[in-house]
């Protein structure tokens, strides 16, 4: 057989957990087709001088939504060993989308996951109807893209104005259903809802999906039910599954998997990891598939205050952080204005829905660099430490160096997975799925797209939590398979090519920097990558240290049933 493809003297660490061995693999026609020690012509032969040859890695839980339409590769997970993004999580979608409706549906991804309005407002909105976007999409891609119908586009669609005031009518979510079978028979691998309540609209008022109760949750669910495919997504489902099973409940109402955020180690919630994986525990032992999302990432965000998420929900604060930066100043400098945020912030006399920051969150945001001199030696400080050094309330220290500066002071938080002992269970737990990169959200703050290279070098390579059979597998099979992927997440005869080849030795994430590469001139962070030698996508190369090959092999991921259907 003359292949399309021969990658010759690799370590296949082939996603099933089962040990790595030494072989070459070939293509054709984009499917695996032999393995082992090959030597048939080939139109193309790679010798991978014993890097890692793995299934292509699965970047489970996205937001490029909307970048997807002008960047094809969905940068920067490509870089990262991705060759399959799953997007429209946490309710999140664009579509379905009426004419007229477009920009409003884009300020709820756009405040929600903090991509710019103006960014968003460059993309020409074509379609209407959720298989019209995925067909709009198959068009052009370079990683493969699975979608998720967001609740709340579905009701927005369905309710307009009136889907941020009330329950819906039984008419109401009878056309909701119609429009999530709809997205389903067109091949969506599911349904995305949300509980998260630290997710409001630019005007403070909570996301379309978060007005549903859980009638019209169970009912849009019950599609997929009945359709038998699919999976369902929570954003803020920890929450309503620790308190009321909400979760468990769904998958155990309609069999389907249940994925959702998250499993992880936060300051903000001391010990409620461990209350986490007991409750998980239980369900699965009945059998149900409520499966929570865990990253290798520390989650970090850098920020000044002119910019920031840091202290939404707050009823003081929120609406300063809407505010002109003229505005920001002048409240920051009002002394009513901090006695408020001290009493809400500092004190606690009000409670923060969604519990979006630590109530010790001045030990866990420090100075990260100053713009004058004179307030070098905060460099490296926390807030707490700050205050301390200057017998100021914290509020008082915080805000006048905020004010001193001009917003212009650069501030870092970290409060999530920093505990290592912590992380090393989370990561092994199995009733978890790896991945949740955020790609595409909260691009002006951080990036997690090197979730994939965190978890094979810091937590493998260096601290050497599990094996690397056990990362690749949880980077690839783990993923496939609950996402209904089945045809992918495996190397083996039969199976689509989407292939990622790394070196062990050196794969790791890089250091972030600022890019100026967003439509309207819009900028966000890149984590570049290390170690990723190539990836594989449809049997093409899409990816070749770090460049693009100028490829555009990428499709659409639909779900079993379309398959099924339509060959």
């Amino acid at each position: 057989m003359a292949y399309d493809v021969l990658i010759k003297n690799g370590r296949i660490i082939d996603g099933s957990g089962m040990p790595g061995f030494h072989g070459d693999v070939a293509v054709k026609d984009g499917k695996i087709v032999e393995m082992g020690k090959l030597s048939g012509a080939a139109g193309q032969t790679i010798d991978v001088e014993g890097r890692v040859v793995s299934p292509g890695f699965i970047d489970n839980h996205c937001h490029y939504d909307a970048q997807v339409t002008w960047d094809p590769l969905c940068s920067f997970s490509c870089d990262h060993g991705a060759t399959s993004v799953v997007i429209g999580n946490c309710s999140l979608s664009l579509a379905p989308v009426k004419k007229g409706k477009e920009k409003r549906m884009a300020e709820f991804l756009s405040y929600v996951e903090a991509i710019p309005m103006e960014v968003l407002g460059t993309v020409e909105v074509d379609w209407e109807s959720f298989p019209q976007y995925m067909d709009r999409l198959d068009r052009h891609l370079g990683v493969n893209v699975g979608t998720l119908i967001g609740h709340t586009a579905v009701r927005y669609y369905v309710m307009d104005e009136e889907c941020q005031k009330r329950t819906a009518t039984d008419a109401e979510l009878k056309q909701m259903q119609d429009v999530v079978r709809d997205g389903m028979e067109a091949g969506a691998l599911g349904l995305s809802v949300s509980r998260n309540k630290g997710h409001y609209d630019p005007q403070g008022v909570h996301i379309p999906a978060l007005w549903a109760d859980e009638k019209e949750i169970f009912a849009l669910a019950d599609v997929l039910r009945e359709m038998g495919t699919g999976i369902i997504q929570s954003g803020g489902g920890r929450d309503a599954e620790m308190q009321d099973g909400l979760m468990a409940r769904l998958s155990e109402a309609t069999g389907r998997p249940v994925v959702y955020n998250n499993l992880g180690q936060s300051v903000r919630r001391p010990g409620e990891w461990q209350k986490h994986m007991d409750r998980v525990n239980e369900t699965a032992a009945q059998g149900i598939r409520a499966y929570p999302l865990c990253s290798p990432n520390t989650t970090t965000q850098l920020f000044n205050m002119s910019n920031t998420q840091a202290f939404r929900g707050s009823p003081t604060w929120h609406p300063i952080l809407l505010a002109s930066d003229e505005e920001k100043l002048r409240a920051y400098a009002d002394p009513a204005v901090r006695n408020k945020l001290h009493e809400e912030m500092v004190e606690w006399k009000v409670e923060i829905p969604g519990n979006t920051i630590s109530r010790s969150w001045y030990n866990y945001i420090w100075v990260e660099e100053t713009k004058l001199d004179k307030n070098k030696w905060m460099v490296g400080k926390t807030l707490n430490d700050d205050a301390k050094a200057q017998n100021k309330r914290i509020i008082d220290a915080f805000l006048d160096l905020v004010v001193e500066e001009k917003l212009e002071t650069s501030f870092m938080q970290a409060e999530s997975n920093v505990d290592p002992e912590a992380m090393r269970q989370i990561l092994n737990y199995p009733n978890a799925l790896i991945g949740l990169s955020d790609g595409g959200a909260h691009v002006q703050f951080h990036g997690g797209y090197g979730f994939s290279t965190r978890l094979l070098g810091e937590w493998v390579r260096e601290k050497q939590v599990m094996s690397l059979e056990q990362a690749v597998r949880r980077l690839t099979f783990d993923s496939a398979s609950t996402f209904g992927l089945y045809d992918r997440g495996l190397l083996r005869p039969g199976m689509t090519a989407d292939i990622t080849i790394f070196d062990p030795e050196t794969v790791k994430p890089l250091p972030e920097f600022i890019v100026h590469d967003f439509p309207a001139g819009g900028w966000r962070f890149k984590e570049p990558a290390a170690g990723i030698y190539a990836t594989f996508v449809n049997g093409q190369m899409l990816m070749k240290e770090g460049n693009h090959t100028g490829n555009l092999p990428g499709r659409v991921l639909r779900n079993s049933r379309y398959q099924t259907t339509h060959g």
